[in-house]
């Protein structure tokens, strides 16, 4: 396990450029095993899961070289095998069962392994994503370890309405439906800003899809998808998670933000806490004026409130970054998960800083900031996030604190301890106990 010693208050300022979307990387990963042509990724992040994907490939035997220094990814799959009786995907990794498509277009074969999952959210079903592949014709039989799945190809067009709108079940179906035979019709689609990154590079490779960044997909099946030379662009969530940090510790952060159409609701969401958003000539930053304080409701009698569900809502990976403010601004706000079941139980860590926070059930937080907060020692719990909400309280209070576990940073964001020492942080990873 990795802990973080953080060195608290000091104003965070300068110049950050974001890496690339993790959620973004890794379905673009998978959707390369679709075709046989060269494909080049620039940006690619130096993470645990991008790396275990890579291994998978080289395994499959197909030619990989990638150098994190330039970011730079060069995969052909052109020579690539698989049996599912002797070949195994990565445990313990969500992005692995965005595998399965290719596997099944490619060699009407693939498996699911027992312990898919990611951080520790709540229940996590693979359900939705075995009944996608039932829908394009594939076959399951359970083992001791997990399933196999078998298909003739090509995969069957057909028409899927999901039970709720879930980003990998959204980029399985297109992934599904890009060699299917005939048109596929997707209603409650996803429509994240990764999702739709990830429609746009399989558009590039030739994938033919209509309805972007909308709730309802159209995708016509092509023979054969081709090569592509593809930059990714900025993670939203570092941009946000940024932000944030100048605005908890009083400091002037700039990120880079080639999207800020995806904004509006995430600068009102700021804009709850005191905190204002600019955005000028590409990039974006936080302008504070004296301590963060909640913006009162003109309703009386309820409280501040931030919702987080998916897109277009407040995306629920953020909300742990306004609970963060919640419990350094003068006021009272109410955090609303409605995704996930196990993603709100860490007030108790919170508390170690002497901040309040109310546990209402498991979905649902209430803050009453302003409280003096002193540093403290914590256990952050398998969220990525949420380690580094933590990390943004101790930031923000002066003294040495510790951030124990704090391993799932290093899933999402390279680099990250790195880039907020460059704007003025004192921060440094110590690895054991």
């Amino acid at each position: 396990m990795s802990h973080l010693i953080v060195h608290g208050g000091t104003p965070l300022s300068g110049r950050i450029i974001p890496s690339a979307n993790k959620n973004a990387v890794l379905p673009i990963l998978c959707a390369t095993l679709l075709t046989q042509q060269p494909v080049r990724l620039r940006g690619v992040p130096e993470i645990t899961d991008v790396k275990k994907i890579v291994e998978v490939f080289r395994k499959l035997g197909s030619h990989v070289e990638l150098d994190f220094k330039t970011g730079i990814l060069d995969v052909h799959h052109k020579d690539t095998h698989f049996d599912a009786a002797i070949d195994r995907l990565p445990e313990e990794m969500r992005s692995s069962i965005m595998l399965v498509p290719g596997l099944m277009a490619r060699f009407g074969a693939a498996r699911i392994e027992d312990d898919v999952k990611g951080c520790t959210l709540g229940a996590r079903e693979i359900d939705p994503h075995v009944e996608v592949f039932q829908r394009f014709g594939a076959e399951v039989e359970r083992l001791p370890d997990g399933l196999v799945l078998k298909v003739d190809r090509p995969l069957k067009a057909n028409d899927h309405w999901t039970d709720y709108a879930s980003v990998t079940t959204t980029e399985n179906f297109v992934l599904c439906a890009a060699l299917a035979e005939g048109t596929s019709t997707l209603t409650n689609a996803a429509s994240e800003p990764h999702v739709q990154e990830f429609c746009n590079f399989m558009s590039l490779l030739g994938a033919k899809i209509e309805g972007h960044g909308t709730s309802k997909l159209k995708i016509t099946g092509v023979e054969a998808l081709g090569g592509a030379d593809y930059t990714f662009t900025e993670d939203f969530h570092e941009i946000v998670t940024f932000l944030a940090l100048g605005a908890i510790t009083g400091g002037n952060v700039q990120v880079k933000n080639g999207a800020p159409e995806m904004f509006p609701l995430l600068d009102r969401t700021f804009a709850k806490f005191g905190v204002q958003i600019v955005h000028e000539d590409g990039w974006s930053r936080c302008v504070v004026d004296g301590p963060l304080k909640v913006k009162e409701p003109f309703t009386r009698n309820i409280l501040q409130k931030v919702e987080a569900a998916p897109w277009p809502y407040v995306p629920v990976d953020l909300l742990p970054i306004f609970v963060a403010l919640g419990v350094k601004a003068e006021g009272s706000v109410m955090f609303w998960n409605k995704i996930y079941d196990g993603a709100m139980g860490w007030t108790s860590e919170l508390a170690k800083f002497g901040a309040h926070a109310f546990l209402s059930d498991p979905h649902r937080m209430i803050t009453f900031g302003g409280k003096p907060l002193s540093p403290a020692e914590v256990e952050s719990p398998y969220i990525i996030r949420v380690a580094i909400a933590l990390l943004m309280v101790a930031a923000s209070v002066p003294g040495k604190s510790v951030i124990r576990n704090a391993t799932p940073i290093r899933r999402a964001h390279p680099n990250f301890v790195e880039h907020i020492c460059e704007l003025g942080a004192r921060i440094e990873w110590v690895d054991g106990d």
